[in-house]
């Protein structure tokens, strides 16, 4: 599949937004940055780079993208994160854990479908870097 010019996440050009990511070429600074190349991973059914930012404790078994997965993704709104408002807010908790309320819009078979999620994220340090994983996902309507 070729890639995109424009980021599918919404950001700047694919090469310079979250193409880096998905290669393994760099890591995501924020939670929201991680949102969106996982966004951006389903867009280009990149089952690999999915797993390998799901948590390990809450990574299902199945395959996350189905093989005859016939999705059109057409757009993600990020509507607030929990991270950027506590911190403007001085209310910070954890530097570790963040929240990503989003909305991605996408076709199956020709239907209009939208996903409203607020997602949970965790940083861990692993041979010495620190990574954001997603944890798990709540859907407020």
């Amino acid at each position: 599949m070729p890639s995109p010019s424009t980021c599918p996440c919404g950001g700047a050009t694919f090469a310079t937004c979250c193409a880096p990511l998905l290669a393994g070429e760099a890591v995501p600074p924020s939670a929201e940055s991680l949102m969106r190349s996982r966004y951006t991973a389903y867009t280009l059914g990149n089952e690999a780079y999915l797993r390998a930012t799901w948590h390990p404790s809450t990574v299902p078994a199945e395959p996350i993208v189905g093989e005859n997965e016939q999705t059109r993704w057409l757009g993600l709104e990020i509507k607030s994160a929990l991270r950027l408002r506590k911190r403007q807010a001085n209310l910070l908790e954890s530097p570790d854990a963040d929240t990503v309320e989003f909305v991605a819009r996408y076709k199956i078979g020709g239907r209009a479908h939208r996903l409203h999620e607020v997602s949970r994220f965790v940083r861990e340090t692993n041979d010495g870097v620190a990574r954001w994983y997603y944890l798990d996902g709540s859907f407020p309507d």
